[in-house]
């Protein structure tokens, strides 16, 4: 939504000392002052965009809050839009509801799909939004040099961007070998932000390779999975931003961290969040919500989702309700539930009662992007297995397996017999060995990788997905090659989504035909397809809660232990190809 004008300081102020009239006063407020660790009641005067004051004033419009909570808006430290699945207006019209008035987004896989342009569309997109969308530029497109993904970014292209004031420095620093091992291209990338924030990304990195990582300008991490490794990347001057999203939960593992005395270094992120979760759950909410129940003082825990996250990107006229701050605003009738009733962005009432009431701006319609499904054409035999010479049903071969995990993104693995049929490597259904299949698809290149997968558990069909991270080729898993091919071949007509088959037939799907990414329907709609295609793999027999989710990170060549790409099989330890089959 376009923003409201802003108004003379001078008028601002004359307003803040009682000479002039506000614009709107929340009367018999609760306010929540993060600053000061404090409850404050009274009245909260706003003029324009911005708070002037608390106390009587006298205003044009008044609103009785009946001692409501008046909190800052809520602020997500690292979110990936993307993966929620829904355009970024639609995207902004969910969190607004639940207390979100800005959100730092990362348009990495946009960006590893359509390169420069995938980084344009989400700043245009977000023009008009009912909440501030700041962007930080995608620092490795493609994520390694493993994966082939739709574009390369170097210095020289993310550059352009740092005139944007919506950009505010460097996104995720996945490429965490190259930033130790000083790679001069990793290194072009953060010098480029000397005076921005540099984000990082560094699963289970420790020791003096931490340090050195630290010692490149690497300001935060994401990653942390258990208090030992937030407590020495916090030692090492690192801030911690506990990610509370869909596939990844790491809140009550790193909550005990927090104190009054290491609590500036810490704030709440999603991620990676469905539309389901965000629907259902909540975003930032969410996280404010559970770290109350779980015994964290209220005001401390909304600090974390406002003030600190506004101090470490350097916002200073967002996370808290003071005077020059902007009247971004999350109301809330209780400090114990924290359900948000209302929520101002910019002066402005932009949701109330879980429903976003900010008017769709026609703008919002008319940002195409191209599509970005161009895959060689698909064949049954593209998904057969040749068994190595001299292999068969009494003499397998030994292959490398990939465990997926219940709501996590990193993988194990294992060597264990393949299943041989009809001189062929085949799915295992009483073992739960499904076959795995990434088929590259931004250039039609005709490159097609194979693998086996543990943890499905399907007994039949196959599941499919053009949301691959990081570089977002079409992955398959299933147990039928009849079924794994008629996911595909249908993904492409979708021009990318996501696909249950069984029998050879489409069962369940949900189109994503934006960059293959993210739909151009409703919030409502694209959950309740997505629902039932959970439903669906369900049916298949595959137990996970995230089935989706975690298909789409097998990708990811650079956490893990073992993952699949265009490319072929990726040993992540040892950050290099490895064969199917085990030596």
């Amino acid at each position: 939504m376009p923003h409201p004008p802003i108004k003379p300081l001078k008028d601002l102020l004359d307003v803040a000392a009682g000479r002039r009239t506000a614009d709107l006063l929340l009367t018999n407020a609760r306010i929540v002052n993060v600053v000061s660790h404090e409850i404050q009641e009274g009245h909260l005067a706003i003029y324009g965009d911005r708070i002037v004051g608390i106390g009587d004033y006298s205003a044009a419009h008044s609103i009785d809050l009946k001692g409501q909570y008046v909190c800052p808006g809520l602020i997500d430290a690292h979110v990936h839009i993307e993966s929620s699945m829904l355009a970024v207006p639609e995207f902004a019209r969910v969190v607004a509801a639940h207390g979100t008035t800005a959100v730092v987004a990362d348009p990495h896989e946009f960006a590893n799909v359509m390169g420069t342009e995938g980084i344009s569309f989400v700043l245009r997109s977000a023009k008009y939004a009912p909440i501030d969308v700041y962007v930080m530029l995608s620092s490795c497109v493609p994520a390694s040099p493993l994966e082939s993904a739709g574009a390369e970014l170097g210095a020289e292209d993310l550059e352009p961007f740092l005139t944007n004031p919506w950009v505010l420095g460097l996104a995720e620093m996945m490429n965490y070998p190259g930033v130790i091992a000083a790679k001069p291209d990793v290194l072009d990338k953060i010098a480029m932000v000397a005076h921005g924030v540099v984000d990082g990304h560094a699963p289970a990195v420790a020791g003096r390779d931490l340090t050195a990582y630290a010692a490149a300008g690497i300001m935060s991490d994401h990653e942390c999975v258990g208090a030992d490794e937030a407590r020495e990347k916090l030692r090492r001057g690192l801030f911690i931003m506990i990610r509370e999203g869909s596939q990844t939960r790491n809140l009550e593992a790193l909550l005990p961290l927090v104190t009054p005395a290491t609590a500036e270094h810490f704030m709440f992120c999603t991620d990676d969040k469905d539309v389901r979760d965000l629907l259902e759950e909540g975003q930032i909410d969410f996280a404010i919500r559970k770290a109350i129940r779980l015994g964290v003082n209220p005001i401390l825990a909304i600090r974390l989702g406002t003030y600190n996250t506004a101090r470490y990107f350097g916002l200073r006229h967002l996370g808290a309700v003071l005077p020059g701050y902007r009247a971004d605003l999350a109301i809330v009738d209780n400090l114990k539930d924290f359900r948000v009733t209302h929520t101002f962005h910019r002066g402005q009432l932009v949701a109330e009662g879980g429903r976003c009431i900010a008017p769709i701006h026609e703008a919002e319609r008319r940002a195409p992007l191209r599509s970005s499904v161009d895959v060689h054409w698909i064949e049954p035999s593209d998904f057969e297995i040749p068994a190595p010479a001299g292999a068969d049903e009494a003499n397998p071969p030994n292959i490398h397996v990939i465990h997926v995990l219940e709501n996590r993104i990193d993988t194990e693995r294992s060597i264990e017999a393949a299943t041989v049929s009809r001189g062929r490597l085949v799915a295992d259904r009483l073992r739960d060995l499904a076959k795995m299949v990434v088929i590259e698809r931004h250039r039609a290149s005709g490159e097609i990788s194979h693998g086996f997968v543990h943890g499905f558990k399907l007994r039949c069909g196959a599941i499919a997905s053009s949301v691959a991270h990081d570089a977002h080729n079409i992955i398959v898993v299933g147990m039928s090659d009849a079924d794994m091919h008629a996911a595909a071949v249908r993904l492409v007509k979708l021009r990318g989504g996501l696909v249950v088959a069984s029998d050879g037939q489409i069962v369940a799907e949900v189109p994503l035909p934006i960059a293959g990414l993210v739909s151009d329907e409703p919030a409502e709609a694209v959950a309740d397809k997505l629902r039932a295609l959970c439903q669906a793999a369900r049916n298949l027999g595959c137990p996970l809660e995230q089935p989706f989710m975690a298909l789409s990170f097998l990708s990811l060549s650079v956490i893990g232990k073992l993952k699949l790409t265009n490319q072929g099989l990726i040993d992540v330890e040892q950050f290099k190809v490895i064969p199917l089959i085990s030596s």
